[in-house]
């Protein structure tokens, strides 16, 4: 199983280290190390969660964000790493960009 992470996820994850790591010393690093973590169980889980605004939507474990990917025969794209705690419409307007 392959994952491809597009720079549009990139830019989500980067914004999301520097809210964690304003928020206290060593908390945005933690966030990758647990972001990057829930990523990489798509290797073994792709395809198995369930579909909002088209894309497959994994819940992290630790943070409230969501990674919303796509899977098609041995590749899991990861398209965006949103935040939920964020407006519903402002959340499909982000995943809208496809």
């Amino acid at each position: 199983m392959r994952i491809k992470i597009l720079s549009s996820a990139v830019e989500d994850l980067h914004t999301g280290r520097l809210f964690y790591e304003s928020q206290g010393a060593g908390l945005g690093a933690y966030f990758l190390d647990s972001l990057f973590s829930d990523i990489d169980s798509l290797k073994l889980y792709a395809g198995i969660h369930c579909k909002v605004y088209g894309y497959h939507r994994l819940l992290s474990r630790r943070f409230p964000y969501a990674v919303y990917y796509t899977f098609e025969d041995d590749l899991a794209v990861v398209w965006r790493v949103l935040d939920l705690r964020r407006r519903p419409g402002k959340l499909r307007r982000d995943l809208k960009g496809r």
